[in-house]
């Protein structure tokens, strides 16, 4: 199987393989290195079965992107936090650094991981949403907290280890700097939004 996916992959394009890019400028397979082909056909063989995103990017430094990509399935496929807070914390990281392509990708997400329409709503105008469920209010709270501040108050973390136990509170850590590291390698890409899809935050 495994021969088979890096068979294929060798004979597809960069618009075949969905690599996009600005500043990065999109690589085809046949362009790439031996480290570089590892890590896209682990990222085309792995749970997200797409390469929008950081990843064209990441090709320029393909031993750490495949640590980074690693990193990241993980702490979005397999986290201890529930898929619902994970997605939450995604978009409030991305609206903190305005990673348009970002918040696009993870707004649905979220929306089909139970958070309300609204609440992506509020936070992608800035501001605090009105309905939180209890275990929403420990993540949001948390979440804004550590990236607006650099620390989080005690009852902030108290709060966020009664709701996600010690270990979700550590994935939560890794998730939001997993994503402060994606929005900034999309930001200094300058990463296009697909084809006539305006970028949804102000």
């Amino acid at each position: 199987m495994r021969f088979l996916i890096v068979s294929l992959a060798g004979m597809l394009g960069a618009q075949d393989l969905h690599l996009r890019g600005d500043r990065f400028k999109p690589l085809s397979y046949e362009q790439m290195t031996p480290e570089q082909k590892t890590m896209i056909d682990n990222v085309r063989s792995g749970e997200r079965r797409s390469t929008d995103g950081p990843f064209n990017a990441y090709l320029r430094s393909p031993e750490m992107g495949d640590l980074a990509q690693k990193f990241g399935a993980y702490l979005r496929f397999h986290s201890s936090v529930p898929r619902k807070l994970n997605e939450l914390a995604i978009i409030i990281t991305a609206r903190h650094w305005n990673a348009q392509f970002e918040w696009y990708a993870h707004r649905r997400y979220a929306l089909e991981a139970g958070v309300s329409a609204a609440t992506a709503d509020a936070i992608a105008a800035g501001k605090r949403p009105p309905s939180l469920q209890p275990d929403e209010e420990a993540v949001y709270n948390f979440c804004t907290e550590l990236l607006n501040t650099k620390q989080v108050s005690d009852k902030t973390f108290d709060a966020a280890k009664k709701t996600l136990g010690e270990r979700g509170v550590m994935d939560l850590i890794g998730l939001l700097g997993y994503y402060e590291f994606v929005s900034m390698v999309l930001n200094v890409d300058r990463y296009p939004m697909p084809e006539g899809v305006q970028p949804p935050l102000k």
